[in-house]
């Protein structure tokens, strides 16, 4: 009675589980083995054609370690930024906490096309940088501030800051401030402190936004495509081409499946890692 209780109380999380995370990725992984057709999303029979089209042709398989390039540098500077910030607010004071709280959830407020279109209009040749550095006699021609990795990088760090802080947050604010003090009064320094208590104990919230950031960065869509100016091939955008404009189903559930592989063994090579050096 008491097991099939149990099974009862799971059964509405195992359905919406079935329905919204297995099932699409097993639609995506039968699509991915359809055989492609013209003018049809896909045609009779199974093939691997995607898979192999995706490799052999370097257009495509070239945009995979760009891809995760990208993603991992993103990762990189929003932990480098998003660090000192997480570590600020949690030894503010109470009264200072809320306020720098809402100021790094405030970006969240606004939707990711806009902020999106504001780094356009801030990396522009014609943009608020590079007008103002003419203006000024600095530059005589534009910078190359979009269009590029470069800029691509910077706007997707500024998207997805808040989704390290937040994380890194909740580890520094779990960390008793009595440790510390403890350290202090034994005479350790501050950067001894920071490697060997603060670091260590912040290492669940550095995994945690680590990881959310990097597949948040490598699935992203709309920052790409405005501020690279689909110049920078992502291995996310040649999938929403396959399956949009040339309506190849099999191909780009393939290169879906492919990047979601690579990202997957990337995650789990990062949680190894810093296992084994923190642990």
């Amino acid at each position: 009675m008491k097991r099939f209780r149990a099974y009862f109380l799971i059964a509405p999380t195992a359905a919406l589980l079935f329905l919204f995370v297995i099932l699409p990725y097993v639609t995506v992984l039968v699509m991915s083995f359809r055989a492609p057709a013209d003018g049809q999303p896909y045609g009779q029979g199974f093939s691997i054609g995607g898979y192999t089209q995706f490799f052999r042709e370097s257009y495509y398989a070239i945009s995979l370690p760009q891809t995760l390039a990208l993603g991992m540098a993103t990762t990189f500077f929003c932990l480098l930024l998003g660090y000192p910030i997480a570590l600020h607010i949690a030894t503010a004071s109470r009264k200072w906490r809320g306020l720098l709280y809402g100021i790094v959830l405030s970006p969240l407020l606004v939707g990711i096309v806009v902020r999106s279109y504001g780094w356009t209009i801030l990396l522009g040749n014609s943009g608020v940088i590079n007008s103002t550095l003419r203006d000024l006699g600095i530059i005589t021609r534009p910078l190359p501030l979009m269009y590029n990795n470069f800029g691509v990088i910077l706007a997707l760090t500024h998207v997805f800051l808040p989704f390290m802080v937040l994380p890194l947050l909740s580890s520094l604010q779990s960390m008793d401030p009595a440790i510390a003090q403890a350290a202090r009064s034994l005479g350790a320094k501050r950067l001894t402190i920071f490697r060997r208590i603060t670091f260590p104990v912040s290492m669940p919230g550095v995994q945690a936004g680590c990881i959310l950031v990097f597949v948040l960065a490598i699935s992203s869509y709309v920052t790409p495509s405005l501020v690279g100016g689909m110049r920078v091939k992502t291995t996310t955008l040649l999938v929403i081409d396959a399956l949009i404009d040339q309506f190849q189903w099999p191909f780009g559930s393939a290169m879906a499946l492919i990047l979601a592989v690579s990202a997957g063994i990337v995650v789990l090579v990062f949680a190894r890692l810093t296992r084994m050096k923190w642990n």
